[in-house]
């Protein structure tokens, strides 16, 4: 008798594999700036002044390097820029219940969203550089104790947030970028 291999029951294909950790936050920071962008857009909505006014530079800046720095580096380089920004959405509402009280409505909420998103996207990119020394700090950097640029008083204060706004717009599109090029360096895919 013929000794036969034994098959298995069912001839079911393995199991595709998940999302991997860069596709993951890829996906994570395109929400993000989607996010981003509604808040503006609803921030523009409710302060309609403020659409012929142009802000001035940057307000998260990173040291330059000497050398273009490798994907990773750049990696933490983002990582840096989204805590300046952590702390500045979070300034800014301390400064708006300062200044208005506690507010309600869809500002409010999706500002609270991008928070929150913020925050996630700051682990993801904490965990995908393989922080084992502990130094990439997911906490905000910043202290919320400058005075508001430009000129003073309420309209000073909304200029100032819809910088804030701008910047946010800026680096969560940066975000989107750099954690592409590091998942097609990975993984070797496109999303």
């Amino acid at each position: 008798m013929a000794e036969q291999e034994e098959q298995p029951l069912t001839d079911s294909p393995s199991p595709a594999p998940g999302p991997t950790r860069t596709e993951n936050a890829v996906k994570m920071a395109r929400l993000l700036h989607r996010e981003c962008t509604e808040l503006l857009q609803l921030y523009k909505e409710r302060e309609t002044s403020l659409s012929d006014h142009t802000p001035g530079g940057r307000m998260v800046s990173l040291s330059p390097e000497a050398q273009e720095p490798s994907t990773e580096e750049q990696v933490q380089l983002l990582h840096s820029a989204l805590r300046q920004c952590l702390g500045l959405i979070q300034c800014v509402s301390q400064k708006e219940e300062e200044e208005w009280g506690d507010q309600e409505g869809d500002y409010k909420t999706q500002k609270d969203r991008v928070q929150r998103r913020l925050q996630h996207l700051l682990h993801s990119t904490r965990d995908l550089v393989g922080d084992e020394d502990g130094t990439l700090e997911v906490t905000p950097n910043h202290q919320c104790t400058e005075e508001v640029d430009g000129a003073g008083g309420a309209f000073g204060l909304k200029m100032w947030i819809y910088r804030v706004l701008l910047e946010l717009m800026h680096w969560t599109d940066h975000a989107v970028k750099t954690l592409y090029v590091l998942h097609t360096e990975r993984e070797g895919t496109e999303i």
